[in-house]
């Protein structure tokens, strides 16, 4: 293997597993319930990524309740649909199966860190890609600052004994950035998420890919 790199952690939403058919299905369906016009999955992409709190209340500003009078009402409905609905439509990225199994082969462990509610992000995970597949998943719970702090990293570092300098990053939003950023580590902004290049480029990340396979060549992984 020529890079250093004995582990990467991946955001979950929009850079292992697209998922933002189950995202904007849910959402719409809680806006349904107080009379509220859906929103679009191409919107949903600049609203996602921050937790569900802050899903919702931009969710519910961008379908016209600017005064957020639903927003505590809200936030149990959300919980309560996406708890139903969270793998409607979930499906993995061209070229990120390969990417993954060919860092395994190389000896590289593999973690999840996402602001999505723990338990939805175990169940996405382990719904598309098995469980065990990863070595380390950890979402949001009680106790736990979301991203972009870097104390989940911290965490999975510690869990798996790895330093920050062989650890990479690998996010599709500026939060993922500065989680980056902000836990000492080498980021990868996944372009073919939720955002898009020049959002992952204004923070300077150590490489910025179109598609997974791209990474493969970055790490000099065997030809996939």
């Amino acid at each position: 293997m020529k890079n250093s790199y004995r582990c990467c952690i991946f955001d979950l939403d929009g850079t292992i597993i697209n998922t933002i058919h189950a995202l904007t299905y849910t959402t719409n369906l809680v806006l349904n319930q107080f009379g509220l016009d859906p929103l679009t999955e191409e919107c949903m992409k600049k609203i996602v990524g921050d937790g569900y709190r802050m899903q919702m209340k931009r969710s519910l500003i961008a379908s016209g309740d600017k005064e957020l009078a639903y927003f505590e009402e809200s936030l149990p409905v959300y919980q309560n649909l996406f708890r139903e609905h969270c793998l409607y439509q979930l499906e993995p990225y061209h070229g990120m199966k390969e990417l993954l199994d060919g860092m395994k082969e190389a000896g590289m462990m593999l973690a999840v860190l996402t602001n999505k509610p723990h338990d939805r992000g175990v169940e996405s995970v382990e719904a598309v890609y098995g469980k065990g597949y990863f070595d380390y998943i950890l979402g949001e719970q009680e106790g736990l600052p979301k991203k972009p702090d870097p104390a989940g990293a911290y965490q999975i570092l510690e869990a798996l004994n790895i330093k920050a300098e062989e650890c990479l990053y690998m996010g599709d939003t500026n939060t993922d950035m500065q989680t980056a950023w902000n836990a000492g580590l080498d980021a990868v902004g996944a372009a073919w998420g939720f955002r898009g290049r020049e959002e992952l480029e204004a923070f300077h990340p150590k490489f910025v890919a179109d598609m997974p396979l791209e990474v493969a060549d970055f790490l000099h992984l065997r030809k996939l």
